[in-house]
């Protein structure tokens, strides 16, 4: 069973099992997601998130799912991680090698 567990006011937990649904609804992948209904609306616009209109409403085929959570990394977002890796190393490199010898 695939789940996906959702912080709610830092203590409550909600649990949704991902393999019993086809679909989900906007409201449903932004709290998987923990961004805002809106967000989710901005990026179906966007062409960032494959969706299909029924009615009034957005449904997300859970093959997108994947694809969504688990996005690649943008140019930008690698250089950042980049930078940031530079930078301990440079000024925690000597622990580090410490660490790795224990």
């Amino acid at each position: 069973m695939l789940t996906y567990n959702i912080l709610v006011n830092k203590t409550i937990f909600i649990t949704m099992d991902l393999t019993k649904k086809e679909f989900f609804s906007v409201a449903e992948l932004a709290k998987i997601l923990n961004i805002s209904r809106q967000s989710v609306f901005k990026r179906i616009k966007n062409g960032q998130i494959k969706a299909e209109k029924i009615g009034r409403n957005y449904i997300i085929a859970k093959n997108q799912l994947q694809g969504i959570v688990y996005s690649e990394l943008t140019d930008k977002l690698k250089q950042e991680i980049g930078q940031g890796v530079a930078k301990v190393i440079e000024e925690y490199g000597d622990v580090l090698k410490r660490l790795g010898k224990d």
